[in-house]
């Protein structure tokens, strides 16, 4: 995987790659991490991948952090995870 650029953004650490002929936009949210990937046919190159990470998309990628988050909790509450 090659690692194309850091794209800044003030609450998500997103970075942009490319593999196999695909980019992939991975953006993060402390220990969560989401990853979309995207054809390079379907685009006209990482520009217009960057122009696809819209406020919308970044909004429901927090609905979706703030679900995985709870779901965690509730997978690992009262449970001694050092066992």
């Amino acid at each position: 995987m090659r690692h194309l650029e850091d794209i800044p953004h003030h609450t998500f650490k997103i970075s942009l790659h490319n593999y196999n002929s695909k980019y992939l936009v991975q953006i993060e949210w402390g220990q969560y991490v989401q990853t979309f990937k995207i054809n390079e046919g379907d685009v006209m190159g990482k520009n217009h991948v960057k122009d696809l990470i819209t406020d919308e998309l970044l909004e429901n990628c927090m609905r979706r952090f703030k679900q995985m988050h709870e779901d965690w909790y509730k997978a690992f509450n009262g449970k001694d995870l050092k066992e």
